[in-house]
């Protein structure tokens, strides 16, 4: 299943710079939710300001169509008539996976995905999922929760999943250009994690994880440092592990 909406969302990525900011909610129940916010303002001011009149229905028309509502990609694909995979797993990931778009007034301002109450179980499908379909998800919710620990693999501090996104939607030509030039497309990529019990312990050190609150981590990335392998950080284990109550 090729999904339209999820196709022009990767657009975006490829023709102009964005702004990403993931949250990861870590249930006591060992689930989780994360919702990823993709800002998109500035691509819409300059493509809008770019194309005539006559042409902004036809260029923008299918994007200006993604709901305001969270709706799963399983119902926007059968609403597009897309649908075109009756695999049960395939099935239960896609109507657990949300989108929406967001508007600034009247205008478009950026599209947002929502994971709701992913189990362990669920992670695993997923990932069996997006070998085919590829969507530009945050990688940290890949790390291990068990309602208690969360162990946080520092090498989910990529941007692999956007950029298998991204491979996806050029030619191989174009992806190997873009290789180089990941650093043009985005701003700043950040994730906050929060927990529902208080934070008890931290072990591991990194530069980019920050304890906010006694229930809150950031996470903010160094584009440089992820596409510069002469960048040095401080501090980079490899495991940063977070206890709570």
């Amino acid at each position: 299943m090729k999904n339209t909406i999820v196709l022009l969302l990767i657009s975006l990525f490829i023709l102009q710079s964005c702004s990403i900011n993931s949250e990861i909610i870590y249930h006591k129940d060992s689930s989780s939710t994360s919702v990823t916010d993709i800002d998109t303002r500035e691509f819409m001011a300059e493509m809008m300001a770019m194309t005539p009149d006559s042409l902004q229905q036809k260029e923008f028309g299918e994007i200006e169509k993604i709901p305001t509502t969270w709706t799963s990609m399983y119902d926007l694909a059968k609403k597009e008539g897309k649908l075109k995979t009756e695999n049960p797993d395939s099935v239960k990931i896609m109507q657990k996976i949300f989108m929406k778009s967001t508007k600034d007034g009247n205008k478009l301002a950026g599209f947002s995905f929502k994971l709701e109450n992913f189990n362990p179980e669920d992670y695993l499908l997923l990932k069996n999922f997006t070998k085919t379909e590829k969507i530009p998800l945050d990688q940290n919710i890949y790390n291990h929760w068990d309602g208690k620990t969360l162990t946080i693999d520092t090498d989910n501090f990529n941007l692999k999943s956007i950029e298998e996104a991204i491979r996806a939607k050029t030619s191989k030509e174009e992806a190997e250009k873009m290789a180089g030039m990941m650093m043009m497309f985005f701003k700043n990529i950040g994730t906050t994690v929060r927990f529902e019990n208080t934070i008890k312990s931290i072990s591991g050190k990194h530069d980019w994880v920050k304890q906010i609150d006694d229930h809150t981590i950031r996470i903010d990335y160094d584009l440089k440092a992820i596409y510069n392998q002469d960048t040095k950080l401080k501090k980079a284990d490899k495991k940063v592990i977070i206890v709570t109550e």
